[in-house]
């Protein structure tokens, strides 16, 4: 059986630019790359509020995850990736309310700075779609 690969874009004009998709299915499973807390029109959503941006992260991915026939449910990995190591508890308490369900694994890891300085989080989930 072949498994179909699905490209699932949320209208970043960056996708095409760079060469990215915000999720990408095979068959059961889904990755959700790193995620950055934007809004609509690519602007900071709660600057300075890792557990605002954290919400943000999560929508983003919930919709990707819905667009590509799943679900929060259906969460296997998360990695929380973090500008400040410190901000660690806030970011986990803005998580645990989309994963309290699926108990997904989790890795928690800091880097020194993202791509705009305004994120202080971004979220990478792995999805598998069980029959």
């Amino acid at each position: 059986m072949m498994n179909t690969r699905t490209l699932i874009s949320n209208g970043n004009p960056m996708e095409k630019i760079v060469g990215f998709s915000r999720a990408v299915r095979v068959g059961p499973f889904i990755a959700v790359g790193g995620t950055a807390p934007v809004d609509g029109d690519g602007k900071t959503v709660g600057v300075g509020n890792v557990r605002v941006q954290t919400r943000q992260c999560f929508e983003i991915i919930k919709t990707a995850l819905e667009n590509a026939g799943s679900g929060l449910h259906d969460i296997v990995r998360t990695r929380v990736i973090l500008t400040d190591i410190d901000n660690w508890k806030e970011a986990i308490e803005a998580r645990k309310e989309y994963c309290q369900e699926a108990r997904p694994v989790d890795t928690i890891m800091a880097i020194e700075r993202f791509v705009n300085p305004e994120w202080l989080v971004e979220i990478e989930v792995d999805a598998y779609v069980a029959d």
